[in-house]
């Protein structure tokens, strides 16, 4: 009798956020406004899927991303920062990458002892590292641990109706519950084929209570 792996809480309350948030939409004129919530993930290069998880070995799809060929991968592997604090089971994000990169909300490089910069993905020069293990072996990062920095994905169109540029910075306001959160330094990020997209961390969902969000506004 087989026995079912167990339910990764963290995934499915990304997925359910994304469900909801989907129905909020955004201002007039632009209903398609998804916020989306990232909990704390991995991002690896074709040579560390391999020395963690085995010669040969590549990612398992197990469930498509918001954004078109991107995906949570099957695969977790454990975090272990200063003094030998952990976070086990951290879910891998793919496809692969040139450089490894670990993204953390502020409450988990506490949990590691890390004193994470906030960095817009990819921007992992002078950021610290950590110990990447996995069930074949283990990686040893000497950077590229950070706090990602909230951001909204736009394609040109999008950019265009919102009236910004790439690099350029927005601000996202949350009304849930009778209570109203304004995020400022939302780093406008512009790409061909990207659907329009913010991503907050697991600390910044939660402060603005994402979950009971009535409506979400993008603004210059």
């Amino acid at each position: 009798m087989s026995i079912a792996p167990p339910i990764d809480r963290k995934l499915v309350e990304q997925i359910v956020r994304e469900i909801v948030l989907k129905q909020v939409g955004g201002p007039p004129g632009k209903s398609n406004l998804v916020v989306s919530v990232s909990a704390r993930h991995v991002h690896l290069t074709d040579e560390h899927v391999e020395t963690l998880f085995g010669a040969g070995r590549k990612l398992t799809v197990m469930k498509d991303l918001y954004q078109d060929g991107y995906y949570a991968a099957e695969e977790t592997v454990m975090i272990v920062g200063p003094r030998r604090r952990m976070l086990p089971s951290v879910r891998i994000l793919g496809p692969t990458r040139p450089e490894s990169q670990v993204e953390l909300a502020f409450t988990d490089g506490i949990s590691l002892g890390i004193d994470m910069p906030v960095r817009i993905s990819g921007d992992i020069e002078n950021t610290p590292g950590c110990v990447l293990v996995g069930p074949q072996g283990v990686v040893e990062l000497k950077k590229g641990v950070i706090r990602a920095a909230r951001h909204v994905h736009l394609c040109p169109d999008d950019a265009s109706f919102y009236g910004v540029k790439d690099k350029q910075i927005m601000k996202l306001r949350v009304s849930a519950g009778g209570c109203t959160t304004t995020f400022e330094d939302v780093a406008v990020r512009v790409g061909k084929g990207i659907k329009l997209e913010v991503h907050l961390d697991t600390d910044e969902g939660n402060a603005c209570d994402i979950d009971h969000a009535k409506q979400v506004e993008l603004l210059k």
